[in-house]
């Protein structure tokens, strides 16, 4: 039907849109969250006697202490598996998750001071290094947000196959399709019945001939750089592809990425044992007519 020199040749090297880069609803939402403790915080800008008011402020609202890890750009849960070194002599790393939020002693306040410092807000918030601690968080959280980018590249895939899949149904009424096929799903809506090889198994999309009674199940995936994974999902993939075909079931595996380069070895692989690898060049040629015909 083609040859791996067709896929190869046609990997994109980018399905970035511009809504990729930072999620701003999802910025939003986490400031939300927030911007009344950020809000008392802002009384601490510009402040003499800086060390002074910032214990009184944690004293009278103790939950504001919660987040501080904010403010230095580090998410609570990081901040739990990131033990904090504070005596340089014995070099012994601690927890220090707990000033942020047990009941405030002498010893936490102490540790709370050191904090201050140490980290430099306390020079942020004396120097007036910002005007108001919300805005600033704005930024905070987009900064954030830049690790998310690979989560949403794999949702960038998934949505394109989704349109085209969307369009390929309209044309041809006898199909239908379902995105985060679980086992379950695949009942509830086409009334079909699958093994899988384990609980945890979902397919990115499942595409149904209601008059050939034919499942398709589809995986889909991006890879803009290189790592031991592509080699590994390759794999992962011939093994199941024989697992449903097996069940007389047709698997297809939509991939692209410049990636890809450096494992045209496991990539040609599963290429020559599966059935359908393809990418979104051939998407995009109507290959979906040649193989659901």
């Amino acid at each position: 039907m083609y040859e791996f020199e067709t896929l190869k040749t046609t990997l994109q090297d980018s399905i970035f849109t511009w809504d990729y880069f930072t999620d701003f609803e999802k910025v939003k939402t986490n400031v939300k969250k927030i911007e009344k403790e950020l809000n008392i915080l802002n009384y601490l800008i510009g402040k003499e006697n800086i060390e002074e008011e910032f214990l009184s402020l944690v004293e009278e609202y103790p939950k504001v202490r919660k987040i501080l890890p904010i403010l230095i750009a580090i998410r609570d849960d990081k901040l739990s598996s990131t033990p904090i070194i504070t005596d340089m002599e014995s070099l012994i790393p601690e927890n220090k998750r707990y000033i942020f939020n047990d009941e405030i002693n002498e010893n936490i306040k102490k540790e709370l001071l050191l904090f201050f410092r140490e980290t430099g807000l306390k020079d942020f918030f004396e120097n007036k290094a910002v005007k108001n601690l919300v805005d600033y968080c704005v930024g905070v959280e987009v900064g954030f947000d830049t690790n998310a980018r690979k989560n949403r590249t794999g949702t960038l895939m998934e949505n394109i196959v989704g349109k085209y899949l969307q369009t390929y149904c309209s044309k041809n009424t006898n199909f239908s399709f379902i995105e985060q096929a679980t086992q379950k799903r695949i009942k509830e809506f086409f009334n079909y019945e699958i093994e899988i090889d384990k609980n945890s198994r979902r397919f990115d999309f499942a595409l149904y001939d209601k008059i050939l009674n034919k499942l398709y199940l589809i995986e889909v995936n991006y890879y803009s750089g290189g790592g031991s994974k592509l080699k590994a999902t390759a794999g992962e993939y011939q093994y199941l592809n024989d697992f449903l075909k097996a069940q007389n079931l047709t698997f297809i595996w939509i991939t692209d990425g410049v990636g890809w380069f450096t494992a045209l070895n496991p990539l040609e692989e599963t290429f020559n044992h599966n059935d359908y690898v393809i990418n979104l060049e051939m998407l995009k040629s109507g290959i979906l007519e040649v193989i659901c015909k």
